[in-house]
């Protein structure tokens, strides 16, 4: 198993937490435009199922 030689500063391990965090803030931000794109119908490059009922109800 695996262990660490030293013990990581604090300093270093919030620099790894800041950049965890910012990765989920940029990954939230393109999900939100990805599905604005798609609700207004400009998505480029997306395909999506469509479900067979929707398509018999129209």
């Amino acid at each position: 198993m695996a262990v660490p030689k030293k013990k990581t500063s604090k300093g270093k391990r919030n620099q790894r937490h800041a950049v965890w965090k910012a990765k989920a803030g940029q990954a939230a931000q393109k999900a939100l435009s990805l599905g604005k794109s798609i609700l207004s119908g400009r998505a480029q490059g997306f395909v999506y199922p469509l479900d067979e009922n929707e398509d018999e109800e129209n």
